[in-house]
């Protein structure tokens, strides 16, 4: 099983299959190389996972505690830590990444400091892919929730787009949970599952999936093998 991988998504365009003749949409994702940061196990964590961190980050712009997590630092509390006899955590001795994430997954055979590529998706078939929606801003019902508006006649004065009514009667004189109305739209968690793995090109990094993912180009996306049957 294929550990994960994170990424940013490049763009969408259309490629040919060769045996059908038929266009197929595709996005192209620039995935990894991912090094292992962290290896959660269940005697120190209480669970089991990967930390990958994906794209260097300057250390002019890291924090030391970015840098520290990455790296040995020297300190005071890590020397009287030293003396007490406390064991310092591994580190994958790398730069300081942008993205940090964890799949929890076990952790046998794994190594911190393990480089991942997109090469580990060859023989996977399809995948979920979980980015984050463009924010659109504070929206009317019409654009948020496809309202069709009111009508456009006479007798309708400056309200063709409102929602309309939204009140209960008398009882229970209040508005129940969920009641789509105008808000906050998109800027969310999404996860699209199941898309179709159409090339891998792991000479230049890309992973080219079937269909539309979350975000815009550039936004940051992580990669897992499907559990979708």
């Amino acid at each position: 099983m294929a550990i994960g991988l994170l990424g940013r998504k490049v763009g969408m365009t259309q490629i040919y299959d060769q045996e059908t003749g038929i266009v197929v949409p595709v996005t192209v994702v620039q995935a990894g190389p991912c090094h292992v940061l962290q290896l959660r196990s269940l005697d120190r964590d209480g669970y089991e996972a990967v930390q990958l961190g994906y794209l260097d980050k300057p250390r002019r712009l890291a924090r030391r505690s970015e840098r520290g997590h990455v790296a040995k630092l020297d300190s005071k509390r890590s020397k009287a830590r030293g003396q007490a006899g406390i064991e310092a955590v591994e580190k994958a001795d790398c730069e300081p990444k942008r993205l940090v994430r964890e799949f929890r997954i076990s952790t046998d055979g794994m190594q911190v400091g393990d480089a991942i590529g997109v090469d580990s998706f060859a023989e996977v078939p399809s995948v979920d892919i979980v980015g984050t929606t463009k924010g659109r801003g504070f929206s009317g019902v019409m654009k948020r929730h496809n309202f069709a508006g009111q009508r456009a006649s006479h007798g309708v004065k400056k309200c063709h787009r409102h929602a309309g009514g939204t009140g209960c009667s008398a009882y229970p004189s209040r508005l129940f949970k969920g009641r789509r109305m105008a808000g906050q739209y998109g800027n969310t968690r999404c996860t699209v599952r199941n898309l179709k793995v159409v090339q891998v090109d792991a000479e230049n990094n890309l992973l080219v999936v079937r269909g539309g993912i979350p975000g815009p180009n550039g936004g940051y996306v992580l990669i897992r093998e499907t559990n979708k049957v």
